[in-house]
């Protein structure tokens, strides 16, 4: 008789996560043990889950707590890189923003449209380097192997095009723009939560509100925030993954953060936007601000290239001095300018920079610091992952948990999340056939399904969290039965993304409590 494979069982819990920490306090040993939960750390628990190893995965806060929720949204192809002679870093971005958007997460990651206003400011010269540069993003694609339909090819628009992207744009002075097109994420959040579930999926324990007070090559002493609880996790090796706080589990690692600052606007502030804008800085060679359309009636304005010195703050607070200069160069191309009163919310992130650069005082600026990653190893086999970006997480996760392998004289499989499609996920044209609403495809795919579903049974759900916000109650019910929240943080900041303009989140905030308190008055589940 033959015997049908369980189904895998992508769900974080409340209760799931309090039985496997049991599991780890009575003495299991696993074979890898991941220290923090934003992309990479995630990435690297689902590689090693999907080996074919037993892995717990553990973070202080949340999924996505820290950098990875802070980002511009953007799966970047490495234009930027090669500008800059960073060839091996501008090809790996271009492969990793292939995989993303035609195998993994084609549900999460969509072409995006960009548009650099070409005006009196723009000499002749730099619109035609600006131009040639772009076609060698295009020569990026093709050694990629993206296909042109996933990303269309650049070209020159008039300033009539122009303008029908971007209605705002002072037309004083503008003699026509130049389109390109990049990877756009629903929400960097989201990807990270779907990167969880997926290893959950495999069989990873992950683990949230688990702090790591120490490290060694064969595990770590934790602390479970909830009940205070200290513990010890047992491992064959250990990954960590804790981005710019690398270097306060293990020593040795010499980073140099950077702050990248955001603004949120409402879409109204620029109305018939679509299309993303590359406003170059004055005075400044291969240096835009970005303008960047959610599709969910918000504007991102970023980002800064800061460094930060003195102790690290959990959430960064954005200085008014990088919300001025933002707004500064932002109304050097529009006609009717945007004031600070416009900006309704605004956020930081912090960038795990490795620090290489000789000790010679030269103050190199931290734009100018390399965008590639490295791993490095302790002397007791502690393998720690720095430097990189959003868009190369996964190459990021398979190296570091390569050397962790090396280093512990493991053997596994080959590593397989090149062709592995994330929870949610499916081929845009399946998608685009199902019958539900088009936000929901783009933030949990094919489990828009079940979202909708929730909405038809229970009128109630599908009522916005608050007045003028997208979000619906289903989705704040399906993040607490699904998706590990724990507390309204974890629902309004990460599982979705109300938080970032604080009234929203004001107004949201009993709507989440109602969707925690009906979740503990449920059954426990299995």
């Amino acid at each position: 008789m033959s015997r049908t494979a369980p189904r895998p069982d992508f769900s974080l819990t409340a209760a799931r996560r309090a039985r496997e920490l049991d599991e780890l306090a009575a003495g299991t040993t696993v074979d890898v043990l991941v220290v923090g939960l934003g992309a990479t750390g995630a990435g690297a628990a689902l590689d090693a889950a999907s080996r074919g190893l037993s892995v717990a995965a553990i973070d202080a806060y949340d999924l996505a707590f820290g950098t990875s929720r802070w980002s511009s949204k953007l799966i970047h192809g490495g234009l930027r890189y090669l500008a800059s002679g960073q060839l091996g870093v501008a090809h790996e971005s271009a492969v990793e923003r292939g995989v993303l958007m035609e195998r993994t997460a084609p549900h999460l990651v969509r072409a995006q449209p960009f548009v650099l206003p070409l005006t009196s400011l723009t000499s002749r010269r730099n619109a035609a380097l600006a131009q040639a540069g772009l076609r060698a993003g295009d020569l990026l694609r093709v050694s990629a192997g993206t296909a042109r339909r996933t990303l269309p090819g650049p070209r020159r628009l008039s300033a009539v095009e122009t303008l029908r992207s971007a209605p705002g744009l002072r037309t004083h002075g503008l003699y026509g723009g130049l389109l390109s097109w990049d990877g756009q994420l629903a929400d960097d959040a989201r990807l990270v939560t779907a990167l969880a579930r997926t290893a959950a999926g495999h069989g990873a324990r992950i683990l949230t509100r688990t702090r790591a007070l120490s490290v060694t090559g064969s595990g770590a002493l934790v602390r479970d925030e909830l009940t205070g609880q200290e513990l010890t996790i047992r491992a064959r090796a250990v990954v960590n993954a804790t981005g710019v706080w690398a270097d306060q589990l293990v020593d040795g690692v010499k980073l140099r953060p950077s702050r990248g600052t955001h603004l949120v606007l409402r879409g109204s502030t620029l109305p018939g936007l679509t299309a993303g804008l590359h406003i170059p800085v004055p005075g400044e060679t291969n240096r835009f601000v970005l303008v960047l359309p959610q599709g969910d009636g918000r504007v991102y304005v970023g980002l800064t290239d800061e460094p930060v010195d003195g102790p690290l703050q959990d959430e960064p607070t954005p200085p008014e001095s990088d919300i001025g200069f933002l707004l500064d160069v932002l109304n050097t191309a529009l006609d009717t300018p945007v004031h600070r009163d416009d900006v309704v919310g605004a956020f930081a992130g912090l960038r795990p920079l490795l620090d290489d650069a000789p000790d010679d005082g030269s103050g190199s600026r931290t734009s100018d610091i390399s965008r590639r990653h490295a791993v490095l190893t302790s002397s007791e086999g502690v393998v720690t992952i720095v430097g990189g970006k959003l868009t190369t997480y996964r190459r990021m996760a398979q190296d570091a948990l390569d050397a962790a392998l090396a280093a512990r004289g493991m053997s596994a499989a080959p590593c397989r999340t090149a062709r592995l499609p994330l929870v949610g996920a499916a081929a845009p044209a399946e998608l685009a056939a199902l019958p539900v609403p088009r936000r929901l495809l783009a933030r949990y795919g094919t489990e828009a399904t079940a979202l909708h579903a929730l909405g038809e049974a229970d009128p109630r759900l599908r009522e916005p969290v608050a007045d003028g916000v997208e979000t619906t109650r289903a989705e704040l019910w399906w993040a607490v039965r699904h998706e590990g929240a724990l507390d309204e943080s974890d629902l309004l900041d990460r599982r979705t993304r109300v938080g970032l303009v604080p009234a929203d989140r004001a107004a949201a905030l009993d709507a989440a409590r109602e969707a925690l308190a009906a979740a503990a008055h449920e059954p426990a589940g299995p």
